[in-house]
């Protein structure tokens, strides 16, 4: 009988044992009916929803970040023409960074924030030198409410451009890889009819571009916000016009991509080799200032030395002594002018890396072929680069 109890004693240890495993917090604690635990709920994403309106997104050039004076380039290790194509190109990154989330509608790259939207994603280039690569990324909606203004940034590994498995990628990805899972995060934050007013405030506000008084009384504009008042009826004919312009705007739009993704393709080669190259000549800098930086203290050192053996055979009185401190003068100080010496070539060492670095910029720029477009019965010929057309095309409108 008492095997039994103690068998019987067991068993209910047991029970209570998986018991507590099961009810404990964890990815494996839901269970498939009922109340869920409190751990549970949390921060979901929205992603997959197929009821979820999905933004569409409009991300500017970037600001390539130059200082305001033009002197100031060099101190600042900016070359302009270079950072201008970058402009360009952390677009189109980020552009396909944001894709590859699937968590958009359409994403499209712009001359400027003039475009219609509903999201935001506003880029600036804070550092990009080879092996530092550092953005700002500002995400509004439509609205003017920010949602996001954080600073994101890569340190490229030595051995990057080493590794064979790197080939055909660009070491600058991770940077704005991050910075696109951060703005799904911040997406999943708003709920689905937090995300279908967005998107009929940009219809109201495209609207408005063109018809002011028969839009603007839907919304209410204070401190550069802008609400979502009332919506026209869906079969409102200024509403139903504006809606059938917004699409030929964003098919001009969607025609644009193409250029500025031919501009980043184009930039591939030369760039990737600047970027290797770059990266060679920040790591030869940097050794090449810490060893004048070493060489120049121990100059100073020696020279120091050199003072203080003078002064104590002076104080010894004999002529031996005398002797033997003016003789450890004359080597530490003949020592220690070598060394200085020394750094002195090793910081124009330094000056040529840095020229060297100032060389690796081309200019290049965004150009378009001029183009003729049509729209109800009108034409007209656009010319120029990318932004010229951009802002010609919206006069046309």
């Amino acid at each position: 009988m008492r095997p039994l109890k103690t068998m019987t004693a067991y068993l209910v240890s047991l029970c209570l044992v998986l018991s507590g495993c099961v009810t404990s917090g964890g990815s494996g604690s839901s269970v498939g009916v009922g109340p869920q635990l409190s751990s549970l709920f949390g921060k979901q994403d929205h992603s997959g929803d197929p009821g979820r309106p999905k933004l569409d997104v409009v991300i500017p050039v970037f600001d390539p970040g130059l200082p305001e004076d033009e002197t100031q380039y060099d101190e600042a290790g900016v070359w302009p023409e270079l950072r201008r194509a970058e402009a360009n190109r952390f677009a189109v990154k980020m552009k396909e960074a944001l894709e590859a989330t699937g968590a958009f509608g359409a994403v499209r790259v712009t001359p400027d924030r003039t475009a219609t939207g509903d999201l935001y994603v506003i880029g600036r280039i804070v550092e990009s030198n080879g092996e530092d690569v550092e953005i700002a990324v500002e995400v509004l909606d439509v609205s003017g409410k920010k949602w996001m203004d954080d600073t994101f940034e890569h340190e490229v590994a030595p051995e990057f451009h080493k590794n064979i498995r790197n080939e055909g990628k660009d070491p600058y990805d991770p940077v704005f890889a991050e910075a696109a899972k951060d703005i799904v995060e911040e997406l999943n934050d708003h709920d689905t009819a937090e995300l279908g007013a967005i998107r009929q405030l940009a219809d109201l506000r495209f609207g408005a571009s063109f018809s002011e008084d028969a839009f603007v009384k839907h919304m209410k504009m204070d401190s550069g916000r802008v609400e979502l008042v009332s919506m026209p009826a869906d079969d409102d004919p200024m509403l139903r016009r504006t809606r059938a312009i917004r699409v030929r705007d964003q098919l001009f739009i969607d025609g644009l991509q193409a250029h500025y993704q031919s501009f980043s393709q184009e930039m591939d080669g030369s760039y990737s080799m600047w970027q290797e190259q770059s990266l060679l000549e920040v790591v030869a800098e940097r050794e090449a200032k810490q060893k004048a930086a070493g060489e120049a203290v121990i100059g100073v050192l020696l020279i120091g030395a050199a003072v203080l053996a003078a002064a104590a055979g002076a104080r010894s009185g004999s002529y031996t002594g005398s002797s033997a401190g003016m003789a450890g003068a004359v080597v530490a100080g003949v020592g220690g002018a070598a060394m200085l010496s020394k750094s002195f070539q090793t910081s124009d060492e330094a000056k040529i890396h840095r020229d060297a670095l100032n060389e690796l910029g081309q200019s290049v720029d965004v150009e378009m072929a001029p183009q003729v477009v049509q729209f109800e019965e009108k034409t007209v010929k656009l010319t120029g680069d990318a932004k010229e057309q951009f802002g010609q095309w919206r006069e046309f409108l």
